[in-house]
């Protein structure tokens, strides 16, 4: 029987939150029993996924027994790309679900467009370090600042979503692998910063996940073999093979002397060098 109540009463914010590894997560800590407020972009195109994340949200609560061992849901859009994002969602946060603490914090908001390196405008390379890296650096220090000086007593989990591309080179991703062993690297500098203060800092490096970053790419039959082929496992990830590692990480209980780490979900693709 799968553990459960491991995020029992515990309050998240997670930005990028209703698609993909964001949304994965999200529905795992809801079904933990945590109280979860994710971040979005207020688009045309994103509603659907919120209101698909909101009824599905709705469905776990409805269908628990006692129904409030699952959490509760709630959403507010803006760009992480701006400095106020991160302080808003935390109040946010505690607002919305009467909290005096936060507890746990993914830094997950991210983009990914492939472009030939020679060939890379000025606005694809800051849109893309503007999003993955200053969003992080934005949304951490918010989400550290409650942990360390409004938390009592202080303490709190702090994830952020790095990549396999963090380690190895990509030759259409010269401007997203440098943001990507950022987000790595800010995580292991804060495990340094805030241990002093309970708060664990720890990045999950996906591989290759199915998500809406590379779901045109991953159509190529031929690409799509070639990863395949590549992965030790047989098979490209899912969003949620990141949702297990994310409430480890997130929980005391389970990883309470891990900070500063950085666990690869990749299937044994980084390993696979023959």
């Amino acid at each position: 029987m799968p553990a459960t109540n491991l995020l029992l009463g515990k309050t998240a914010i997670i930005s990028g939150g209703t698609t993909g590894i964001g949304r994965a997560i999200a529905l795992a800590f809801l079904a933990q029993g945590c109280d979860v407020a994710v971040n979005h972009l207020d688009l045309d195109r994103d509603k659907p996924h919120l209101t698909s994340l909101l009824t599905e949200a709705a469905a776990l609560r409805s269908n628990a027994n006692p129904p409030n061992s699952v959490g509760r849901l709630a959403h507010l859009p803006g760009d992480i790309r701006d400095p106020a994002t991160g302080p808003a969602l935390v109040a946010f946060a505690l607002e919305t679900f009467s909290s005096s603490r936060l507890d746990i914090c993914v830094s997950n908001a991210g983009i990914c467009t492939f472009a030939s390196f020679l060939d890379l405008s000025p606005d694809l390379f800051s849109t893309t370090v503007r999003t993955n890296l200053d969003g992080a650096f934005y949304l951490v220090q918010a989400a550290a600042r409650q942990m360390a000086r409004g938390n009592s007593p202080p303490g709190g989990s702090i994830i952020g979503i790095s990549s396999i591309s963090a380690l190895v080179g990509g030759g259409e991703q010269t401007h997203y692998t440098p943001t990507k062993a950022g987000v790595l690297s800010l995580m292991q500098s804060t495990a340094v910063a805030l241990g002093k203060y309970g708060i664990r800092c720890n990045a999950l490096l996906p591989g290759t996940i199915r998500t809406q970053l590379n779901e045109e790419d991953l159509k190529d039959e031929g690409k799509r073999e070639y990863m395949e082929g590549r992965i030790p496992l047989g098979r490209t990830g899912e969003p949620r093979d990141l949702a297990g590692p994310a409430v480890f990480l997130a929980s005391e209980e389970l990883s309470g002397y891990v900070t500063g780490a950085q666990l690869l979900v990749d299937g044994g693709l980084f390993v696979n060098l023959q």
